[in-house]
């Protein structure tokens, strides 16, 4: 059966899209400013990284941000709970898949989403930095997804930090080896995220740089006349 003999069924799909649009606005539009996270549902409590990205999430909730997850365990929950302690908005983009991925407890603003391109856009829309801890390929995605519309100008240039330096060395080399040396980007691409291993400055660098970056937005929009 193609689009032909059900041309009103791919019609629907449309609405679906613009209500899981609107969902998710409604659900985020007050959260003031954010960082997403983006990591493997496999680590459990057990993983260093787990353990890690809570404590990232936690710290960035004192100083005042919401913080953005995938919804489901493994690092997504890991900077939900963090972000509980910390006493921030705890924020899950569930994705519905096949095989159920269900919410972790430590959210307390859920979506739900069906399409993969809708939740990213949610991701990127209400975040003003972005960590990317070791996961599979919805991170690698994630991560590229990010690089692309910080390198093209599709978004700011919020901070990015890429976190894990033996996790990520392959991926890194292979970008510096083959992308940078054939010409398909420019030494200043590899300038667009942070690579570390060290939870705090990871937490200093989107501290500072949201900062930064949210001063030259308020004085742009002061500029172009649009506050007071």
């Amino acid at each position: 059966m193609g689009f032909e003999e059900h041309p009103e069924r791919e019609l629907w799909q449309i609405f679906r899209v613009i209500s899981e649009f609107v969902d998710g606005f409604e659900i985020l539009m007050d959260v003031g400013p954010a960082v997403s996270f983006f990591g493997g549902s496999r680590f459990g409590e057990e993983n260093r990284y787990y353990r890690i990205a809570e404590y990232m999430a936690e710290e960035l909730a004192k100083r005042g941000f919401a913080i953005i997850s995938g919804g489901g365990p493994g690092i997504m929950e890991a900077v939900n709970r963090g972000a509980k302690k910390g006493g921030g908005i705890s924020i899950g983009l569930n994705i519905k898949l096949p095989h159920e991925q269900q919410p972790n407890r430590y959210i307390d603003r859920l979506a739900s989403f069906r399409y993969f391109f809708v939740r990213k856009v949610m991701f990127v829309k209400y975040a003003m930095g972005f960590i990317i801890m070791p996961g599979g390929y919805g991170t690698l995605d994630e991560l590229t997804e990010v690089l692309t519309l910080i390198q093209t100008g599709k978004i700011e240039h919020f901070p990015l930090v890429v976190f894990g330096k033996d996790y990520w060395k392959g991926f890194i080399e292979w970008i510096e080896n083959t992308l940078l040396r054939s010409g398909a980007i420019s030494p200043d691409d590899l300038k667009i995220f942070l690579l570390t291993d060290d939870p705090d400055e990871a937490i200093n660098f989107i501290t500072e740089k949201s900062k930064h970056e949210m001063t030259i937005r308020q004085s742009e929009i002061r500029r172009k006349g649009y506050l007071g």
